[in-house]
């Protein structure tokens, strides 16, 4: 076996593989660029190699910096993870020539599956179900038009060297292609360097599934099941899941099949995910090949219980496969959700930043967590904004979704906006949990975004008693100190008002053997709970049944986060929390009359100038941030009083960029 490898990659993913290695009992390599000098990924390795500046062009996407790392170090072969090199196949080549195994398929297949049209017209000869659509390239504007209307709109554009949802546009008119057209050829040309486009039927109520395939270099094929990966935002997925709630096992079968069908067709030896369409009647078509690890293989491992990197380096080495597939059994349920420093309710706007306090749920046979950064660690403006991959296991998927919704409750996070009220809300969706999926779910759920009001509303209750009691035990504790001013001395008392987001709650709460009991109304809430003081985290039982409840002292009061819903709470005397509602409310500034980036990025495109007459649905500017252009378009008619920013610039969130009169 590889006495040492080299992990070219970063964050969650190069930590990951770091895991199996050790397991293995084989040295690692890291490599890191200026801005992850400090990062995880770097002091897991047993040695770690500078190799260039913050940006990935700098660094992570040298070659030949990596190249020279392995010949410095010794490594015998490199593991790429995914996205940067991972599906270069001119990194391959180059490895190759230097004597050094890539841990990964070969030349033919990164090549043939990593063009989208090459490997659909590949697919179809290997008799692989394949959507209608046109897979030469597309030539401008017109020529989209023409191809779409014999195809019959809606259409999907697509970026021929794309992925990650960048260049695709959904087209279902002539002016939409048009546009569609011009985004996805300038975001496939500065993603990608490659600006070729091409057209496929888009399909109407689609769930995107993806088949798991593993074969080696002796001629051995094999498929491990399947994910659903239908719950995505802007093609990009947001959970995962294994298996699929919605396909039968004949179907199961004949994608499998098919897959190693495909995987055969180009040698294929390594890991590797073949994607389908799939619509409402069980018909599925070839999307694409990842000729790599994929972001969301954990769920396949919990199922399998298979470590798809330890197969990987076996294959690499030269081993045969050390499973047919009637060994391949699936048992139990997993979920997978991708928690993002994002901020939801500002429309997903990336939050980069220094994790101020990070704590992830305890690992267990039910959580996994797979994470590339700590408390104290930045979220990097240079790269992917993943905090973690947060996996649950269950026997069924009832137990699997619930497992993941206490698990999210515990995931602690402060210093920088997080996804966990979205993916709380996702997961406990009564479409999602009846598993009535489609690629549309987020975009027919949340039509206009999501807002606070779109968080389920849990028990209110459950967060008033636990402030109440923690308050009361503070309240306790103050009772005590010594050397009391007489006659000022703290008084024990039991009745308190819980203010809870401007809703108030006269609670008595009142200590009684192993916990409390607080009472409101005619509501008993008896509370079992061993925190202690300082802890952020509240875990505790109240009527029996485990709670997590993130409780944040903000100095007047407290900030209570559970199931997703965030509230503001105040534990007040009764006759202090008479007098609040006397308090006079602040209105936030009004903004209306400026143009704000919703999110730090690049102003590519300034479309108005000053004293410019605006109409309502005009392009005023264009942001690019992580490689995606944003529009910017006015909400009413106006005139452009000021422009406050240049085409050129680097802005921050909310950097104003007109101003209307």
């Amino acid at each position: 076996m590889f006495k040492k490898i080299l992990i070219a990659n970063r964050g969650e993913i190069a930590c990951r593989v770091m895991k199996t290695a050790r397991r293995m009992g084989i040295q690692t390599v890291a490599v890191y660029s200026d801005a992850d000098a400090a990062a995880m990924h770097v002091r897991m390795a047993d040695e770690a190699v500078h190799i260039g500046g913050s940006a990935s062009a700098e660094s992570y996407l040298r070659g030949e910096r990596i190249i020279q790392a392995c010949k410095d170090t010794g490594a015998e072969a490199v593991h790429p993870g995914y996205g940067f090199l991972s599906e270069n196949a001119g990194f391959r080549e180059a490895l190759e020539a230097a004597g050094i195994t890539f841990i990964g398929p070969g030349v033919k297949a990164i090549t043939t599956m990593g063009d989208k049209i090459t490997s659909k017209q590949l697919a179809m000869e290997s008799g692989v179900n394949t959507i209608p659509g046109y897979t030469d390239v597309i030539d401008g504007p017109d020529h989209a038009v023409e191809i779409a209307r014999d195809i019959g709109y809606p259409v999907m554009l697509k970026a021929s060297a794309g992925g990650g949802g960048k260049g695709m546009r959904v087209v279902r008119n002539d002016e939409e292609c048009r546009d569609g057209f011009e985004r996805a050829s300038n975001e496939a040309r500065s993603s990608f360097g490659d600006e070729r486009v091409f057209a496929e039927k888009f399909i109407e109520e689609p769930r995107h599934i993806e088949i798991q395939v593993l074969a080696d270099n002796h001629g051995n094929a094999i498929y491990l099941g399947e994910r659903e990966c239908s719950v995505q935002r802007r093609h990009q997925k947001v959970i995962e899941e294994a298996p699929s709630p919605f396909l039968d096992e004949a179907t199961r079968k004949a994608m499998g099949e098919q897959a190693v069908a495909l995987a055969r067709a180009v040698d294929y030896s390594s890991a590797g995910t073949v994607e389908f369409i799939v619509d409402a009647q069980r018909n599925f078509y070839f999307l694409e090949m990842n000729t790599r690890l994929q972001v969301e293989h954990p769920v396949t491992e919990l199922i399998t219980g298979q470590d798809l990197v330890e197969h990987m380096i076996r294959v690499a080495y030269g081993e045969k496969l050390s499973l047919a597939q009637d060994d391949v059994q699936l048992k139990g349920w997993a979920l997978e959700t991708r928690v993002y420093a994002e901020d939801p309710f500002r429309n997903f706007l990336p939050s980069i930043g220094r994790l101020v306090h990070y704590h992830a749920p305890a690992e267990s046979d039910t959580v996994r967590v797979d994470t590339g950064i700590e408390e104290g660690g930045e979220v990097s403006m240079f790269y992917d904004p993943m905090i973690a991959k947060l996996i649950t296991y269950g026997e069924n998927r009832e137990q699997a979704i619930d497992n993941m919704a206490d698990a999210l409750d515990a995931y602690y996070i402060r210093g920088v906006s997080h996804n966990i009220s979205f993916l709380n809300a996702l997961i406990m969706h009564p479409r999602f949990r009846d598993g009535r999926l489609t690629t549309n779910f987020i975009a027919e759920e949340y039509p206009d975004g999501f807002h606070a009001e779109d968080v389920p509303q849990s028990d209110t209750l459950v967060p008033v008693a636990i402030a109440a009691v923690v308050h009361v035990r503070q309240a306790d504790r103050a009772a005590e100190i010594s050397g009391q001013t007489r006659r000022f001395e703290r008084h024990l008392r039991r009745d308190w008002v819980v203010i809870a987001n401007g809703h108030h709650y006269p609670v008595t709460v009142n200590a009684v053997a192993h916990g409390y009991e607080v009472g409101h109304k005619d509501h008993i809430y008896r509370v079992k709970t061993d925190w202690r003081f300082g802890e952020r985290l509240v875990q505790a039982e109240v009527n029996g049944r485990a709670v997590t409840v993130q409780l944040d002292d903000t100095g007047a009061g407290y900030r209570a986060f559970h199931r997703g819903a965030e509230m503001d709470l105040l534990v007040l005397t009764p006759e202090v929390a008479e007098l609040t509602r006397h308090m006079l409310e602040k209105v936030p500034p009004d903004l209306s009359r400026f143009l704000l980036s919703p999110m730090p990025g690049l102003l590519v495109r300034l479309s108005v100038a000053e004293g410019d007459e605006v109409k309502a649905g005009e392009e005023l500017a264009v942001v690019e941030a992580m490689k995606m252009e944003n529009s910017l378009r006015a909400v009413n008619d106006g005139v452009v009083a000021k422009v406050l920013a240049n085409q050129g610039d680097s802005l921050t969130v909310d950097q104003p960029i007109l101003e209307f009169s």
